[in-house]
């Protein structure tokens, strides 16, 4: 299955990989990619919108096509004056952005710099023009003017968020400071106001309200592995009856010029051999393999009850990934420390996908090349690339059959 919400990297990535290839259609990458054409396409207008670039700039931008002088002596003097005058333009253009940016340096707070660049926008409407203002601040302008739509119920919420931080305060100062939230949040309901706790919370951090908090004992030894002996649950066994049941993962290096790596880590779905998460990053630490899970998480909509299999690496046996798998319900496996063969169907994926992406090379080059080709590779591995294991089906065309299956039988 596709995902649903895609994260924000994935969509630079598809829009990156689109302007990038030569005599590329929506429709081939899209088809590569596993979604809409409509989608992509949105996607890549979005982003030309946002550099304010049109179709035609981008794709010259991507091959950069030199003029050819003319041999005519006037020509040649109307093609200088013609990009003088582009040239011109182009620095109007960047004066203006530059003045914007400077002015509105002092708007951004790290606390609402969403909020911020909007309010920019509508202090500054009058000197330049919306659509400029949003480009430059890397705003929707249809956000912009929803946020506009609600200015009134904005500041009716905020006369509210007073009134009640006056009835915090005076419940805080009963108590000689002591209460947070949570009990700040059960007085105001014995006194018969309804109100939530995160409500309560936001607003003592917004008025500096705070409760009395224990120093915590600083600990400057934490003991990297998870408590407990991970029993390996697969036995070589690298099957699964039903998609989301048994996920396999595994990380690899990504060779760069001069000596550099990438590392990728990823998670495997058992059933189809569909890569279900992945996550790139420049170093091998525990968030590399979280974020993969965590990608999984998002493709499977849950992963409660699914066993998780890898090998015995470091990140795999800390404690911050034992804690995130109980979080998301998955009972986590291992095979045997050494035995790369209890882990053999990661090993074959990272195999394949060096194989097919370096091409006999001994690197990917700089690391935005490595990323959008590995990017591109695996989710053209989900939608096109036909696998043994499946019956030659894709993963992605391998699990519409089944579910297909399933329905046909429950009829």
């Amino acid at each position: 299955m596709a995902l649903k919400d895609y994260s924000d990297e994935f969509k630079a990535d598809a829009v990156a990989l689109y302007e990038s290839t030569p005599g590329a259609t929506y429709k081939s990458i899209a088809a590569d990619l596993g979604i809409n054409r409509a989608t992509l396409r949105e996607w890549v207008l979005r982003d030309r919108e946002r550099r304010g670039v049109t179709a035609a700039g981008a794709k010259t931008a991507a091959v950069h096509r030199a003029a050819v002088p003319s041999a005519d002596p006037d020509e040649r003097v109307r093609q200088l004056e013609a990009r003088v005058a582009e040239l011109e333009a182009s620095e109007r253009k960047l004066a203006i952005e530059r003045d914007i940016l400077r002015k509105a340096a002092k708007y951004f707070r790290r606390d609402e710099l969403v909020t911020s660049r909007f309010q920019f926008v509508d202090d500054h409407r009058a000197t330049y023009e919306v659509k400029r203002l949003c480009q430059v601040l890397d705003v929707n302008r249809s956000s912009y003017y929803k946020w506009l739509a609600g200015a009134e119920a904005r500041a009716g919420r905020t006369r509210e968020d007073r009134v009640l931080a006056e009835e915090i305060r005076r419940v805080h100062g009963e108590s000689g400071g002591a209460y947070g939230s949570p009990r700040v949040t059960a007085e105001l309901r014995e006194k018969g106001h309804v109100v939530n706790e995160k409500r309560v919370a936001r607003i003592m951090r917004t008025f500096s309200i705070t409760g009395i908090r224990l120093r915590k004992r600083v600990r400057t030894t934490v003991p990297a592995p998870a408590s407990g002996q991970v029993t390996d649950l697969f036995g070589r066994d690298f099957t699964a009856t039903d998609p989301g049941r048994k996920l396999m993962g595994d990380i690899t290096y990504l060779p760069l010029q001069g000596g550099k790596f990438l590392y990728l880590a990823t998670v495997l779905d058992c059933f189809s051999r569909k890569v279900v998460g992945w996550s790139i990053a420049d170093h091998m630490r525990t968030d590399l393999v979280a974020d993969a899970l965590r990608m999984a998480a998002g493709t499977r909509g849950s992963l409660d009850g699914a066993v998780f299999h890898s090998d015995h690496g470091a990140q795999y046996g800390s404690r911050a990934y034992a804690d995130l798998c109980d979080q998301l319900k998955v009972t986590r496996s291992m095979g045997a420390v050494g035995t790369s063969a209890d882990n053999a169907a990661c090993e074959s994926f990272h195999a394949s996908l060096k194989r097919e992406t370096l091409q006999g090379t001994h690197d990917y080059g700089d690391a935005t090349t490595c990323r959008r080709t590995v990017f591109a590779w695996l989710t053209r591995y989900n939608t096109r690339r036909r696998h043994s294991t499946n019956g030659h089906l894709s993963p992605d065309a391998y699990e519409r059959r089944h579910h297909t299956a399933k329905l046909t039988l429950a009829a």
